[in-house]
């Protein structure tokens, strides 16, 4: 499962979607036109990213990779992740992840150590959205989308820290959304989990950067994949002009776990084109 979107303010949905470059066509396995996202910045990194087999998920799989990067595509969805490890070959991994499971967590943490050496990138991108009226808005729903969006989260920096206190530091990139910012009607698990994620974000970000771990959140507004489609982007105000591609947000990613973002912990990363900067107008 990987974000995509299926919330109007960048939400979560399984899968994601298609990926596509800033110039509208597909992010390369050079990781796309971003200087940063070319090269060896990442050299000798591994990265983990959850929900990294397709969507926005794998867009910053492809990114950290043309960076340089080790990478590990952690997803449920197995032929899919295997596919897009053999296509970026030997620098890359599959594994499969529930991440409400503690022990495939560990698991996968394990594998990624075992084929690089090392782990020192976690992206927790993997979710999912559900909405409904609150009166409608059954138990079922809200464990669902905490079970994966929060507690999950909780579950990958809680599995990725020792390997990466005893690394003597390393980089998490917690996904959230806008909504983790705001509030929308009838998405009142998946906004009560994004809200979390964002304050999840800071209580590690004190306690970790003593271990050189650093830990910041990004914000995605509405980004461009499958997952969005029915999504009218004519209806919702974004001051760039148009609504995001996943290589919008694949820049961000591999500044936060480069060098670049060396003394940058605890920060919040909106990436919406300007969608909730301004007043909403009718």
């Amino acid at each position: 499962m990987s974000e995509g979107g299926a919330a109007p303010g960048g939400g979560a949905a399984p899968g994601g979607g298609g990926v596509v470059g800033s110039d509208g066509g597909a992010i390369g396995s050079d990781g796309g036109a971003i200087g940063l996202m070319r090269g060896t910045a990442l050299a000798g990194r591994t990265a983990l990213v959850t929900g990294g087999a397709r969507g926005l998920g794998e867009a910053y799989v492809r990114a950290l990779h043309g960076a340089g990067a080790n990478v590990i595509v952690a997803d449920l969805l197995d032929e899919a992740g295997a596919a897009l490890a053999d296509e970026l070959g030997e620098r890359a991994r599959s594994v499969r992840l529930d991440v409400t499971d503690e022990a495939e967590w560990e698991a996968a943490v394990a594998a990624s150590v075992d084929a690089f050496g090392s782990l020192d990138v976690l992206v927790n991108n993997a979710g999912i959205a559900n909405s409904a009226p609150i009166e409608h808005f059954t138990t079922a729903k809200w464990d669902a989308v905490i079970a994966v969006n929060l507690t999950g989260t909780f579950f990958g920096c809680r599995a990725v820290t020792p390997v990466m206190k005893a690394a003597g530091g390393g980089s998490i990139i917690n996904i959230s959304s806008v909504e983790g910012l705001r509030g929308s009607p009838g998405l009142h698990g998946y906004t009560a989990a994004k809200f979390g994620v964002r304050g999840l974000t800071k209580s590690l970000a004190v306690e970790l950067g003593p271990f050189g771990i650093r830990v910041n959140s990004v914000h995605p507004g509405l980004i461009l994949t499958d997952m969005t489609t029915r999504i009218d982007p004519e209806r919702i105000d974004i001051p760039l002009g148009r609504p995001g591609v996943p290589d919008d947000v694949a820049g961000t990613i591999v500044f936060l776990a480069s060098d670049a973002a060396r003394f940058t912990s605890g920060g919040e990363f909106v990436v919406d084109g300007g969608m909730i900067t301004g007043i909403p107008h009718k």
